[in-house]
């Protein structure tokens, strides 16, 4: 997934030899079904996250104004709000600022920012083509087994048979990707003041992401999307006022939430998993603290991830 080939990308630029070893490729991934904003979704701890989310931001806007190729561009986003005090995040989102009048989705206020947008379909394929060796498609039963004299440990839901960490549980999310119909392209909607209504709207090139829902789930849950849900999705924008085009498809994944993100050295093992719903927004800067973990280490030094 992202979290994986970015730190790949970021070792290997730093010198070492980088071997992705993966149970799953590009559109069979979780990160393939992401909407992909960027975004502070469900993250902790905030001190930490924040600077994850600035290094991010600062690298995901430098990709999208030197690789176009990337598919990584900036966007104007609306994130519905109660009241006027900035949020949490507010340190990592340097243009932040606070609109009075009314969110489209129904909200009295609006933080407005600017963030970068990604597509999987093509971005994951790009961080690949940045490798020197390909992905090896292969299911890992232990950490130890696995070779290099450093392992960094990005298996997201994974983990927790690798691990026996019990903190890692699986967030079922949706998403309905439609043709833009008369939804603005230039503009994306987030309101997740109501975890049992969240809901966002987010143009690509060609097309809409509409969500979303955060449900507790079971990891063997079948990620075949549920029509019901997809309905009641396109009814929520269509109930603000927005209108969605025809329906292109419905993708789901599970979210390896924890309480806290878990980037940590035990050994010759880097963990880095748990970032739930802000994997696009997390990544460069976890796969820069996992870089500076080694910094002490030879820059040949063999790294599986």
């Amino acid at each position: 997934g992202v979290i994986g080939l970015t730190t790949a990308v970021v070792l290997q630029r730093d010198g070492h030899r980088v071997q992705v070893i993966a149970a799953e490729r590009g559109e069979r991934t979780t990160s393939a079904a992401a909407a992909a904003l960027w975004y502070p979704f469900r993250a902790s701890p905030p001190e930490r996250v924040n600077a994850w989310s600035q290094r991010t931001l600062d690298e995901l806007t430098r990709i999208a104004r030197e690789h176009p190729e990337a598919g990584v561009d900036l966007v104007t986003c609306l994130e519905a709000a109660d009241e006027t005090r900035l949020p949490w995040w507010a340190p990592c989102a340097p243009d932040l600022s606070i609109d009075a009048g009314p969110h489209p989705l129904g909200a009295p206020h609006s933080f407005r920012f600017t963030a970068p947008r990604v597509e999987p379909s093509l971005h994951l394929p790009w961080l690949e083509s940045r490798l020197e060796r390909p992905v090896r498609v292969e299911r890992v039963r232990s950490l130890a087994a696995v070779e290099g004299d450093c392992v960094v440990n990005c298996t997201g839901l994974g983990a927790r048979a690798l691990t026996g960490d019990t903190e890692l549980r699986a967030l079922y999310g949706q998403v309905a990707i439609t043709e833009p119909g008369e939804i603005p392209p230039d503009v994306a909607l987030g309101d997740e003041r109501n975890e049992s209504s969240l809901m966002y709207v987010i143009p690509r090139r060609r097309e809409i992401v509409i969500g979303g829902c955060v449900v507790p789930s079971a990891d063997d849950r079948s990620l075949a999307p549920d029509p019901e849900l997809t309905d009641a999705m396109l009814q929520r924008v269509r109930a603000a006022g927005l209108g969605p085009g025809r329906l292109i498809r419905a993708r789901a994944g599970l979210r390896p939430y924890r309480n806290t993100v878990r980037l940590e050295r035990e050994g010759r093992v880097i963990h880095n998993y748990g970032h739930g719903g802000a994997g696009y927004t997390l990544a460069w800067g976890c796969a820069d603290e996992v870089r500076a973990m080694l910094r002490h280490v030879d820059a040949s030094t063999r790294c599986c991830v």
